[in-house]
């Protein structure tokens, strides 16, 4: 399946010339409509356009597509507008729960969208480290990994497996390398924490791999461990669902199945509320467009 999203990066990239000019037409990175132009190449198995120095050049095949990509973007645009005029009869309160590192990574930069399709909705983000009940209405929605059936009246959607591993930053990889193996490990920092539940999961991982004498620092936060490692300071556990998406970070070794899965929750008391719905199932259309994306790239473990 193509994303949508893809032939706006093409339409910009070819209406613009180069991906610089698209980048800031999308208001994204460079790199990011490079990616999804080759995304989009490779789901095609077609070349649409010419690498240049001076930019990016239509191929046959490319010019062949634009018209029809314009014809989707403005089919597109009605339907968006429709669901804008629906989106504003939604209102209320939904308050979701997640981890730090969810909310900075996957949720935040969606939240523009989200509110632009429903105005009258208001998010309340809660990032804190202890597990809301939501059988008690302490939370509305959960983006939440677990390995445990849900309790009763707990319902939702499967997102992917949770998996975590080691990770770097390039920056840290050009001055120290990229472990590869538990011993090799053990000459680099590792960074420690993240707070809650997670502190302790991970501390028992760090001593079951007997990296505790490598421990440079602590963070109190997911959020903390993901700043850390991107500061080049040393090395930490991260989501995958995050950390593989993120062109400036490097896996160190793969994942082990821990058997923990991705859920987005909500209680059947409320799971029929528009605004909560509306939620669901806007967080969901943008978690599984995400995975697809991440399945489809190149890995990102060098060699």
């Amino acid at each position: 399946m193509i994303d949508w999203n893809d032939w706006r990066y093409f339409l910009a990239v070819a209406e613009t010339g180069s991906t610089l000019a698209a980048g800031r037409r999308l208001r994204v990175s460079q790199t990011t409509v490079a990616r999804r132009i080759a995304t989009l190449e490779e789901s095609l198995s077609l070349i649409l356009f010419e690498r240049r120095p001076g930019g990016y050049a239509l191929t046959s095949g490319g010019s062949a597509l634009v018209e029809e990509a314009r014809s989707l973007a403005a089919a597109a645009d009605r339907v968006e507008q429709k669901a804008r005029a629906s989106g504003r009869d939604i209102s209320g309160t939904v308050k979701l729960t997640t981890e730090e590192i969810f909310a900075m990574t996957l949720i935040a930069p969606w939240l523009r969208e989200l509110r632009e399709q429903y105005p009258a909705i208001r998010l309340k983000l809660d990032t804190s480290n202890t597990l809301r009940d939501l059988g008690a209405g302490e939370a509305d929605v959960a983006l939440r990994s677990t390995s445990k059936e849900q309790p009763a009246g707990i319902v939702g959607r499967a997102i992917c497996p949770d998996d975590w591993t080691l990770y770097c930053s390039r920056e840290y990889a050009e001055r120290h390398g990229v472990p590869k193996s538990r011993e090799a490990l053990k000459r680099h920092a590792i960074i420690a924490g993240g707070g809650g539940n997670l502190a302790r999961v991970y501390s028992q991982w760090l001593h079951e791999l007997g990296l505790e004498q490598q421990i440079a620092m602590e963070h109190g936060s997911s959020g903390g461990l993901l700043t850390a490692v991107r500061s080049g300071i040393g090395i930490a556990a991260l989501p995958c669902i995050v950390a593989d998406g993120d062109p400036d970070l490097i896996r160190c070794v793969p994942p082990a199945d821990h058997g923990r899965t991705m859920w987005l929750l909500t209680h059947e008391r409320v799971r029929r509320s528009p605004t909560v719905r509306a939620v669901i199932d806007y967080l969901y259309e943008r978690l599984m467009a995400h995975v697809k994306r991440l399945e489809n790239a190149r890995p990102l473990t060098p060699p």
